[in-house]
């Protein structure tokens, strides 16, 4: 098998030029319980390529308690009815259904353009899924196409204009896929995406123009919205969470609209967002106490690569070129992983991306094996784990409920309680973990407290442009883009005298239907009005004292 290191796609760090194997899975299942245990597996190709059929392979994997195999199938559309490596295929699907190990199909195009390259270059993929799907009946899981936001696996990824196109031409190759998939066996789990967990969505990059998942999301909603469909286009969603450097401590999270393996909370908000209202089901949520069709997802890449120690040096070639990990850090990462992913009720599965290291250290080395056949801390570590936990959460289980409002805003409104008369700057710190658009306004106050019925005037005056009612003083539109938020600045002007307060209404990029609106402390603007002398009452009048005896 040729191993190859995953896609990191920032634009400017594109990590190996060598080809991805990837896969997501996107699903319509019933929703998991804390009990579920997690399966644990590998994405590696190796026992399908041995000579032996895989046997060594499987029995490495049962010594670890590895019961998950994802194996690479490559379309290729010059032979587009032939079923690559079939001969190794068939005799690798009946030892691993012997051993017990669950085989999972990635199947995606050799070229990256194939699929748009023809009007019917996508019905031909489809018609050999269908044929994989009955040459192999013992295998029920699929996984349609791989990290579309790549173009290193679907181009184009914009349109000559910008415009994304990726993402948004993939959805009817998936829903497809679906169909096709079904129509062998209802029972076919058919997996989505295989999401790359990093995007740059710069169409003119001069390194890696990409899609980041959560905007990738967006546009698979969108395009199945505009569709008209009404069933689902996946059963099951995977993911791909590879630290952005793997030199990283376990728990460090990617910045949005990429995400990362303890950012899951975000990638559930994005399917949401994409889905929610329609025949697509979503991820469960925590406290639903109906069993609803849910998405479950599987985590089917991830790895820490790994620097070399000095006694298996003479087994590799080359040079690397990535800052690495340690090997004690690998171990802890790798059961850090476990753990987490065991407690959260929506994922299904953990595939590490290679057993066994690729030999040219410009490639792939995360594997639980060095390239002369020893075992890392590692290999020890899961297979610990797994022994001791077998998936099972042993921690506190994960919960999630989608939001209605925008993400992480924390504007920083002014605390003064009092400005002077002649001030002309009005400004105010936000903060946000999504981008989001923004009307903001500075309002005079009937009274010396901001009412609720001020405040839902203030709130209406925010949603429309030209409110009837409670007009702003001033007035600022704007976009806010995480993770660094902006400074909103209204336009220099004094303002009358008399008790203001800020007030901001933000919309999600992602999702204009989540709203978050909010207002700051009322504050004084110029010298409270004096208020006049009191008069004098005039003296009573004296009355004689006639006291009865």
């Amino acid at each position: 098998m040729l191993k190859t290191r995953p896609a990191h796609a920032d634009g400017d760090h594109v990590r190996r030029p060598a080809l991805l194997i990837a896969l997501v899975l996107l699903a319509v299942a019933f929703p998991g319980t804390a009990g579920a245990a997690l399966t644990v597996g590998i994405t590696d190709d190796s026992g399908r390529d041995s000579a032996d059929g895989g046997a060594a392979f499987l029995a490495t994997l049962a010594d670890v308690g590895l019961t998950e195999n994802r194996v690479s199938v490559v379309w290729n559309p010059d032979t587009p009815d032939t079923i690559p490596s079939k001969p190794q295929l068939d005799a690798y699907v009946a030892n691993a259904a012997a051993a017990g190990v669950r085989l999972v199909l990635s199947v995606y195009p050799g070229r990256a353009g194939a699929l748009t390259a023809t009007p019917d270059a996508s019905g031909r993929f489809v018609s050999f899924l269908a044929e994989l799907a009955s040459a192999y009946p013992q295998v029920t899981d699929f996984v349609v196409g791989n990290e579309p936001n790549q173009p290193r696996f679907w181009q184009p990824q914009f349109s000559t204009a910008g415009t994304p196109l990726a993402c948004a031409t993939y959805e009817p190759v998936l829903a497809a896929g679906y169909d096709a998939l079904k129509s062998v066996n209802p029972a076919i789990t058919v997996i989505g995406l295989g999401l790359s967990p990093r995007g740059n969505d710069i169409a003119t990059a001069a390194n890696n123009p990409s899609t980041s998942p959560v905007r990738c999301l967006r546009d698979i909603g969108a395009a199945y919205r505009a569709s008209g469909r009404t069933t689902p286009i996946m059963d099951e969603i995977a993911f791909h969470a590879y630290p952005e450097l793997d030199t990283q401590p376990f728990g460090v999270g990617s910045s949005w609209p990429k995400v990362g393996l303890v950012d899951l909370a975000r990638l559930k908000q994005a399917v949401w967002d994409a889905f929610n209202g329609t025949a697509q089901p979503t991820f469960a949520e925590t406290g639903q106490s109906v069993m609803l069709p849910a998405l479950r997802l599987r985590v089917a890449e991830v790895g820490w690569q790994v620097g070399i120690v000095p006694s298996a040096q003479a087994a590799y070639t080359g040079t690397e070129n990535v800052p690495t990990t340690d090997e004690t850090n690998q171990a802890a990462d790798y059961t850090q992983a476990i753990r987490l992913l065991a407690c959260d009720p929506a994922v299904k599965s953990l595939d590490f991306f290679g057993l066994e290291d690729e030999t040219d250290l410009s490639a792939w080395q995360a594997g639980l094996i060095r390239a002369d056949g020893t075992t890392r801390p590692s290999y020890d570590a899961v297979k610990a784990e797994l022994a001791a936990s077998h998936g099972a959460c042993t921690g506190a289980t994960a919960t999630w409920k989608h939001t209605t409002g925008v993400v992480g805003v924390a504007p920083r409104f002014d605390a003064r309680k009092s400005r002077p008369a002649k001030s002309v700057a009005w400004s105010f710190p936000l903060g946000v973990k999504e981008n989001a658009l923004f009307t903001a306004g500075l309002f005079k106050l009937p009274g010396t407290v901001l009412t609720a019925r001020s405040r839902a005037l203030i709130g209406n005056a925010l949603a429309v442009h030209a409110p009837k009612t409670m007009r702003p003083a001033l007035r600022l539109t704007g976009r806010a883009l995480a993770p660094f938020g902006r400074t909103v600045t209204f336009p220099r002007k004094r303002v009358k005298a008399g008790v203001y307060v800020y007030g901001i209404r933000l919309t999600a990029e992602m999702n204009a239907q989540r709203v978050t609106f909010l207002t700051g402390k009322p504050f004084r603007v110029g010298a409270a009005p004096q208020k006049a002398p009191a008069k004098k009452k005039a003296p009573a009048p004296k009355h004689s004292a006639n006291k009865k005896h």
